[in-house]
């Protein structure tokens, strides 16, 4: 049997059938059922793209409990901040993630051990001693292996809960209501379109399962596919090779993959056959006009684009041959959806105008953010919500971002919050102020900057700025770029104008976002 012929998931040299892997969520399942996991309760974590991921989610789901991934990037303390907020009844974890965030596990919670597989071992160059389990830790394997069956109905329909970066510095965990069955049969239909599932596609997983859109993806495809890859790692030339090997016909990107990927030398892009690619959806960040026109140039009219959020879920989806005729677009509302550009006073703007966007899809489960629902408040207007972008419809119904509300940046496709970073920043000795922003990155879209403003007297460097943020945040939120700085521009109120700091860099740039 040929690989691509297998049915189930592939990782690296190891497989797991679907019947292997139906046969370990029901054994998980009665586990977390014993560990007093039920309706409504949440299953955390911290994986890298594993087979565990997938059978520790189906078996919270099918308990109608709550699967949260958790960024495996983050620190301690971010960790066991996410842990504390949901209230997690279960924490799997890989070896050796857990050597770095023990001390932050809640009493009550309880842990289970996954051991780091090797190919995630080679992908991150981790010490193999480090990915062993320790003595005294629960071993996700035998665990599961010890249970029977759970032969109880599959309860209510719950999904992931995200938790997103937040304004005040700590995230936000996005809870959805259960969907009525005619509701739950149309939002499937809607992800299936999006993602352009069929029966007996091959998915590949180059993105991180804990972000939204590869999670939601990911947990799809391993239903609706015939084979799955996980890709522990994204490496451009390796994901070509994965893509030839496994004869791929679908996958979630983002739009850093396609920078990376094009930055192979023409001679390695065209060593690999990629024919069978049918199907490949991007999302999560803008996608540069020209990145998108070369990756169709040499992949083909397989490029499709949704645009939503993790509140929203996708309200607009948008063809190569839709980008190819109205370039920069992020396509037309799908079925059913409502996409609104609003001025401030609420009053929806003629076509070209820009105004922020409100959205919903009546049909698709709502939500609230977990112990927070003041701030799901916050962002609705009228029944309809906004993830805080600002753009435009055409004269022919088509979307365009041009702009962000919020204080958000983007990079390679995860929302950062400055906030949290300039509030970990003024908690340094010396540091009277500081402003955080995104600026323009030709691989990440946009990449993060600060001003940091020492106090009369104080004598601060940026590498001393530096060092303090990568033992307080995850790296990825520690600004590349770091300027001390006086005198920073402030508004009447006081606050810093930080749109003043930002806009020289992206006017160069000549674009917005």
């Amino acid at each position: 049997m040929s690989k691509a012929q297998f049915e189930g998931l592939i990782s690296g040299e190891r497989r797991l059938s679907r019947a292997e892997l139906g046969a370990r969520v029901l054994r998980a399942a009665r586990g977390f059922d014993e560990l007093g996991v039920g309706e409504g309760d949440c299953v955390a974590l911290l994986l890298r793209n594993d087979f565990a991921f997938f059978e520790a989610s189906l078996a919270a789901m099918r308990l109608g409990a709550y699967a949260v991934p958790i960024n495996w990037h983050f620190k301690a303390d971010e960790v066991g901040y996410i842990l504390r907020d949901c209230a997690a009844r279960v924490l799997v974890v890989h070896a050796d993630l857990l050597l770095g965030i023990a001390g932050a596990i809640p009493a009550g919670t309880a842990c289970l051990v996954v051991q780091t597989p090797p190919e995630v071992c080679a992908a991150y160059r981790i010490d193999p001693a480090l990915a062993r389990l320790q003595a005294n830790a629960t071993d996700w394997d035998r665990w599961v292996a010890s249970h029977t069956p759970h032969e109880g109905a599959m309860r209510r329909p719950t999904y992931s809960m995200i938790y997103t970066s937040g304004t005040t510095g700590n995230p936000k965990g996005v809870r959805r209501h259960a969907p009525s069955p005619d509701d739950e049969r149309k939002t499937e239909d809607l992800r299936r379109a999006v993602y352009g599932s069929r029966e007996g596609m091959i998915a590949a997983l180059p993105g991180p399962l804990y972000h939204s859109a590869p999670n939601s993806f990911g947990l799809r495809a391993v239903r609706d596919a015939s084979c799955t890859i996980l890709v522990p790692r994204f490496d451009a030339e390796e994901l070509l090779a994965i893509i030839e090997r496994h004869r791929v016909t679908h996958m979630f990107m983002g739009p850093t993959m396609f920078v990376r990927l094009l930055k192979l030398p023409e001679q390695v892009r065209r060593r690999y056959d990629v024919s069978s690619l049918e199907f490949i959806i991007h999302a999560a960040a803008p996608c540069p006009a020209d990145v998108k026109r070369a990756m169709i140039e040499w992949w083909g009219p397989t490029l499709n684009e949704f645009y939503g959020g993790t509140e929203s879920g996708p309200v607009t989806l948008s063809s190569s041959a839709d980008f190819l005729a109205h370039p920069g677009t992020v396509g037309r509302v799908v079925p059913g959806a409502i996409v609104r550009a609003l001025d401030e006073d609420g009053n929806e703007v003629p076509a070209g105008t820009p105004g922020e966007l409100f959205m919903r899809i009546p049909y698709y489960p709502d939500f609230t953010y977990h112990n927070q629902p003041e701030k799901r408040r916050e962002v609705e207007r009228d029944g309809l919500m906004t993830i805080g972008d600002v753009g435009y419809f055409d004269a022919e119904g088509y979307l365009y971002i041009c702009d962000r509300k919020r204080d958000m940046v983007i990079s390679g496709g995860v929302n950062i919050y400055p906030a949290e970073i300039e509030a970990a920043i003024l908690a340094l000795d010396g540091v009277k102020d500081c402003a955080v922003f995104g600026i323009p990155d030709a691989e990440f879209g946009e990449t993060l900057m600060a001003i940091v403003e020492p106090q009369d007297g104080a004598v601060i460097a940026p590498d001393d700025v530096r060092a303090y943020l990568q033992a307080q945040l995850a790296d990825y939120k520690v600004p590349r770029r770091i300027e001390i700085g006086r005198d920073l521009p402030r508004e009447d109120s006081g606050k810093i104008f930080k749109r003043r700091l930002r806009e020289p860099y992206w006017r160069e740039a000549g674009r917005a976002i």
